[in-house]
């Protein structure tokens, strides 16, 4: 394993450009047209950090980082790199992988509960309005109030049900609930199940300490999310990953500037994070970014253009990697000067120009010095990879899979007693339940509604859920004090 505390080197121009693992965690952008390089950027980077045992965290779109596992050597074009920059140490090796898949085909099941996703972030997931997210919210308040635990589709889609079919009942203490919106909501879910959603949501929800081991030799493990058929759904895509940054907020303890990151993220097609994203959610979004750097964490944007950001959030991004961008429109053009013009200068490159002329594998690197300043920008051709370029065959990948040392965990489902079962539970209870004989010679009682029966059961198990680990957890409301909920004991 490599020593944390060098450098590592990155890219190769006039001088070796390395970047320290004590500024790793100060974020970082690898931009670029398709086809100019930067998931090769991305990979060089990610074996790096795995090399001086920092876990990574990265989306695999176009299913061609599946290769990280195996070492490397079968592609001339690497070994025609090796020998151009003068890499005379350079050897091929693997590094430790773990596949993670939503849909639990090409790697271990990552799910979590509806409570742990919470309103905000399913109403951008729904798409919901103004009006249909103050609804959710209802819907998650009344099953916290109530003690009921949502955590897979049918709990939100019974919850919903109740709260729609009893809306008269709630008006008063928690506001109006539209019919037009709660069936919006339903729809939405029932969408989303057809998407393969009733498949994310549930347990054994995904520990993100999972996501931070090393291997026997000190490599940290590259977490790698199959997000092929992901991707099909982006607003599903963007917002997982921006719970996933949330939830490694909340979990992870405040530890100012380490000597190596605690974890790298790598966020790729970050534009859709931001695209059509509510102002809240952006100021969020940021507030995220700004802050998980004291828990450790290094998050990396991976994204064809540095204008696909927000200028807050650019402009948090120390470490820089730019490849080619094309320049046909005068747009283009205006859009690769503002690009430009996000480096530190160097007086001996024209970078407007540069941009427009690097070869694939070739790009402008700007990286921070042990002040946290960014370094001067340089041309430099990025280094080889030192793992294998070509895919995993479906044999290869299993193998890694089973070999994982989590390998049977995630794999068998969990379906305990929620909002769904106690839901059904009690209205059948009530329906069986023989009309109460009113006593003789007395007045009769008025019959109760069966919702005041429900209530009235519901209620038993409040103070049980507040009291537990999971019902901490959905009280302490929308992914804890960050997104506006009261903070909770996780444990």
């Amino acid at each position: 394993m490599g020593n944390p505390s060098s450098s590592l080197l990155i890219a190769k121009g006039k001088s070796d450009i390395t970047i320290l693992p004590g500024m790793a965690n100060r974020h970082g952008l690898i931009a670029g047209a398709t086809g100019t390089g930067k998931t090769v950027s991305l990979r060089v980077l990610a074996e790096n950090f795995s090399g001086i045992g920092v876990p990574v965290f990265m989306a695999d779109i176009k299913g061609d980082l599946s290769g990280l596992p195996l070492p490397g050597g079968e592609n001339s074009k690497v070994v025609e790199r090796v020998q151009k920059l003068g890499l005379k140490s350079f050897n091929f090796e693997g590094y430790p992988t773990v596949f993670w898949d939503v849909f639990g085909e090409q790697g271990h099941p990552v799910r979590t509960t509806i409570s742990e996703m919470g309103p905000l972030l399913l109403s951008r997931i729904f798409n919901l309005n103004e009006t249909q997210s103050g609804v959710l919210n209802i819907i998650f308040k009344i099953a916290d109030d109530n003690g009921l635990l949502l955590l897979d589709l049918k709990d939100l889609r019974s919850m919903a049900q109740f709260v729609g079919d009893n809306a008269g009942q709630f008006k008063t203490q928690y506001g109006n609930i539209s019919a037009a919106s709660v069936g919006a909501i339903q729809r939405s879910l029932l969408a989303l199940e057809e998407q393969g959603g009733d498949k994310f949501f549930g347990e054994p929800a995904l520990d993100i300490q999972d996501l931070m081991q090393t291997d026997s030799k000190g490599k940290g493990s590259i977490n790698i999310l199959v997000a092929d058929k992901l991707m099909q759904s982006p607003r599903l895509y963007a917002t997982f990953l921006l719970w996933l940054l949330a939830e490694l907020f909340e979990d992870l303890p405040e530890i100012g500037d380490p000597e190596k990151p605690k974890l790298v993220f790598f966020f790729d097609e970050a534009h859709l994070l931001f695209d059509d994203v509510p102002k809240i959610l952006e100021e969020k979004i940021e507030q995220v970014v700004r802050l998980i750097r004291s828990k450790g964490v290094g998050v990396y944007f991976v994204t064809q253009n540095p204008l696909d950001l927000p200028d807050i959030v650019l402009g948090q991004l120390g470490n820089r990697v730019q490849h080619a961008l094309r320049a046909f429109t005068p747009r283009d053009q205006k859009n690769v000067k503002a690009a430009a013009e996000t480096f530190r200068a160097n007086p001996k490159l024209n970078v407007t120009k540069t941009i427009t002329e690097l070869a694939v594998g070739e790009a402008l690197v700007s990286l921070l010095d042990e002040k946290g300043a960014p370094t001067i920008v340089e041309r430099a051709y990025v280094c080889p990879p030192h793992s294998r370029l070509t895919p995993l065959t479906l044999e290869e990948r299993t193998r890694v899979i089973r070999e994982s040392i989590i390998y049977g965990h995630y794999e068998k489902t969990v379906d305990r007693e929620s909002a769904y079962e106690k839901l059904k539970t009690k209205t059948e209870q009530i329906k069986r339940a023989p009309a109460e004989e009113p006593a003789r010679g007395h007045r009769a009682a008025q019959p109760k509604s069966q919702t005041e029966e429900l209530f009235k059961a519901m209620a038993k198990s409040t103070a049980h859920a507040i009291g537990s680990q999971i019902g901490r957890q959905i009280i302490r409301g929308v992914l804890g004090s960050l997104f506006g909920g009261a903070g909770g004991d996780r444990r």
